[in-house]
């Protein structure tokens, strides 16, 4: 102990001492900055989030969110990252926005809950419900089902509209890209069975199917699951299919436009 304390009270002493200081300041400074580097790295790191496009009110169905794409796919800090925060659109299946979320707002778990199971929670804004009874025949019935999308072709008996002529046959391409929420089939006294679609469309567009479905024939098309192209509608008659007559040559002289 005499030896120590007279080796640190030397000069020599002192700058052994200096020098142990030193290295351990050093020691820490690399500690630190090595540690600070490392939550910079992370916290640096891209991550990918999906954030609100426009608004969501509160109650829109996650279906929705996810069909309309009302959200973008955005990378960002993991730093900026929120708790909670949703990296995949099939999270939003079956679940109902709880608060509305503003646009280039990240979307969380904490902002949808699960749904009621109700038709109705599926449907937001201008969206309508309309159950159509067809037969498996005409509705495609065997292959269709929940979440399929559909083109909706109407048949009718035509008379011109001056009143002059004989009723034609004529089928036309009336809706399309229609949405599929449920198909269902139940039995009725004297084992008959009834078949039923319920189709996601828009005021004006369910108007047209009821009075389609009570006065006409309806044929439901399957539509691909993706890539679907619009097709310009058009008229099918004996005339059209059988003699090459144009539909136009048809439609005119129908009184139609």
């Amino acid at each position: 102990m005499e030896h120590a304390q007279k080796l640190f009270n030397t000069r020599g002493g002192t700058m052994i001492l200096a020098g142990i200081a030193a290295l351990l300041a050093a020691i820490a400074v690399f500690v630190y900055v090595h540690n600070y580097r490392d939550s910079v790295k992370s916290g640096t790191t891209p991550v990918t989030v999906l954030v609100a496009k426009s608004l969501i009110p509160k109650g829109t169905p996650g279906d929705t969110v996810a069909e309309k794409h009302l959200f973008q796919a955005q990378s960002i800090r993991q730093s900026q990252l929120q708790e909670g925060a949703l990296s995949d659109p099939s999270s939003l299946r079956g679940q109902v926005a709880t608060v509305d979320v503003f646009p280039n707002q990240q979307l969380t778990s904490a902002d949808f809950g699960s749904s009621s199971g109700a038709l109705s929670s599926t449907l937001s804004g201008r969206e309508r419900a309309i159950t159509v009874p067809i037969d498996a025949a005409h509705g495609n019935l065997g292959q269709l089902k929940n979440g399929d999308r559909i083109d909706v072709y109407a048949g009718f008996n035509v008379t011109a509209v001056n009143g002059t002529g004989q009723s034609r046959q004529v089928l036309r391409l009336i809706m399309q890209d229609i949405y599929v929420a449920d198909v269902s089939t139940s039995s009725e006294f004297g084992g008959r069975s009834s078949s039923g679609v319920v189709l996601r469309a828009t005021p004006n567009q369910a108007a047209k199917l009821a009075f389609a479905s009570d006065n006409g024939k309806l044929w439901f098309v399957l539509r691909p699951t993706t890539g679907g192209k619009v097709s310009p509608p058009s008229l099918v008659t004996p005339e059209t299919l059988l003699l090459g007559v144009p539909p136009v040559t048809v439609l005119r002289s129908l009184g139609g436009r």
